[in-house]
């Protein structure tokens, strides 16, 4: 049984509870019959609907007195500093226990069957992926995802049961350390968050120390495309001939072995060497074909744990397959927001010059023959200077880009060398269409008067840029009814 059973009846405090881990945590303790109460900004976020949904009452402001008398514990977002914040500081004083979102993950963990889905790239996809199968197949397991999917109602967690939690883990500050995994998923390693790690190899070792915290006889599912995934598997065999190890992708061998994909307008299609027929993916992207596969090698390990010995049989291929064809995707995750005036509008988190690129190529290949026209915005000063030339590499794969200043992270400052306009002027060295405008909010008429009936026009990045994309939306809606 999960420590958080412990909780039980008892008054929780969550401070930052609009973060996406936050609030699919809220729903857990919710569902086990915790008292739950949170703490945020005024800020506006999709998880407000979520919370509101859940009749979670939120103060929208931080401060000592929040914290209700006889309080049992407080989860706080690793965002916030513990020596500073009045609420946690106010916890501790008055004697409450306070832990991080990623200790609460790893009580969850604890005592049951626990599945991490880590990587650089497409984790939260790819557990949204499994979670959807979860579901599909009723299995008594919770899902926790870095983001609202639509396949769990639009929230950020799937409660299906106690028996065990499949969860996004974070490879930020070794996050991820905190989880108890019985099998682990890795999609990708390579540099990234370089105001933490020094550089490709420290995060590298990170992901090595994680898959050393698999039990005797744990699996380990790696992408055998990706050179760092398939650099862990080599180095954890070494040290832990006693694991098991599951490759796929186009390299491995094996039942998960990606023998085609193809990508036509409206489908991505896949097909495995260890099964019979097709899998039609209703998301753009060959990268979304791997996180698939990820998923299944993962669900017929699970599929044995909870009482199929024969684990994922042809039958219960063909089931996957019909959920795989349902998936909706997830927030923020080549999401289609809605169409007006002849453009369809696309928001996307891809962040790293590897997964902007991946998703540029996707959607180019989803809508044949349409302008891709990209309006992005840089996250933390350190990834774009560390980074730059990769990042103008990638963005060049959109027909106009739009650009705009570096999304600020609250964990570093301003180093006073790299700004968006450094950025811009790296793309400009190698594309001939790019706009820098510094705030998104001042850039709707600009951008309005670049589009074009049958453009294809997507904001993406770890910023704030998205609204941008939805009152674009909303203004050409209003300009279309005004004349009918």
């Amino acid at each position: 049984m999960s420590q958080l059973a412990a909780f039980t009846g008892a008054k929780v405090h969550l401070t930052g509870i609009k973060g996406s881990g936050m609030v699919a945590l809220a729903q857990v303790l919710l569902s086990r019959g915790a008292d739950v109460f949170g703490t945020d900004t005024s800020e506006r976020f999709y998880t407000d609907l979520i919370l509101r949904d859940l009749k979670i009452p939120v103060v929208e402001y931080f401060s000592g007195s929040n914290i209700r008398p006889g309080t049992r514990v407080l989860f706080y977002s690793a965002a916030y500093d513990p020596a500073s914040h009045p609420e946690i500081r106010a916890a501790v004083e008055a004697g409450i226990p306070v832990y991080t979102y990623t200790e609460a993950l790893g009580m969850l963990s604890r005592g049951v069957d626990a599945t991490a889905v880590a990587g650089v790239h497409g984790k939260s996809t790819t557990t949204a992926l499994l979670g959807a199968l979860v579901r599909a197949f009723e299995l008594p397991l919770t899902t926790i995802v870095g983001s609202s999917v639509p396949d769990f109602d639009r929230r950020a967690a799937w409660v299906g049961g106690t028996q065990g939690i499949v969860a996004e883990t974070c490879e930020y500050r070794r996050h991820f350390l905190d989880f108890n995994p019985d099998r682990m998923l890795v999609t990708s390693i390579e540099a990234d968050h370089l105001d933490y790690y020094r550089d490709g190899a420290d995060i590298a070792h990170a992901f090595l120390e994680f898959a050393r915290r698999l039990p005797e006889r744990g699996l380990l599912v790696v992408c055998a495309d990706d050179a760092g995934s398939a650099q862990l598997a080599v180095q954890i065999a070494a040290e832990r001939p006693d694991l098991r190890i599951v490759l796929y992708g186009r390299s491995a061998d094996g039942r998960f072995q990606v023998q085609d994909v193809t990508t036509s307008p409206g489908a991505t299609v896949l097909r495995l060497s260890g099964f019979t027929g097709e899998v039609r993916i209703p998301i753009p992207g060959a990268h979304n074909a791997l996180n698939v596969t990820g998923a299944l090698a993962l669900l017929d390990d699970i599929l044995i744990a909870h009482g199929n010995p024969e684990g994922l049989s042809e039958g219960r291929f063909r089931t996957a397959v019909d959920a795989i064809a349902r998936f909706k995707g997830l927030a923020r995750r080549s999401e289609q927001i809605g169409d007006a005036a002849g453009i369809t509008f696309i928001d996307d988190y891809a962040h790293h010059p590897t997964a902007i690129a991946a998703e540029l190529t996707a959607l180019k290949a989803f809508y044949p023959g349409r302008r891709i026209v990209l309006d992005f915005m840089s996250h933390t000063y350190s990834r774009t200077a560390a980074l730059l030339d990769d990042f103008a590499e990638a963005l060049s794969k959109a027909d106009l880009i739009v650009l705009h200043k570096i999304y600020a992270s609250a964990r570093e400052t301003f180093s006073g060398t790299v700004r968006g306009e450094t950025l811009a002027d790296a793309l400009r060295a190698r594309h001939d269409m790019v706009t820098y405008i510094d705030e998104h909010e001042h850039a709707l008429d600009e951008v309005r008067a670049l589009l074009k009936p049958g453009d294809v026009f997507v904001t993406m990045g770890a910023g704030d840029n998205w609204q941008l994309g939805r009152r674009l939306l909303a203004r050409l809606v209003q300009e279309n009814e005004g004349t009918l």
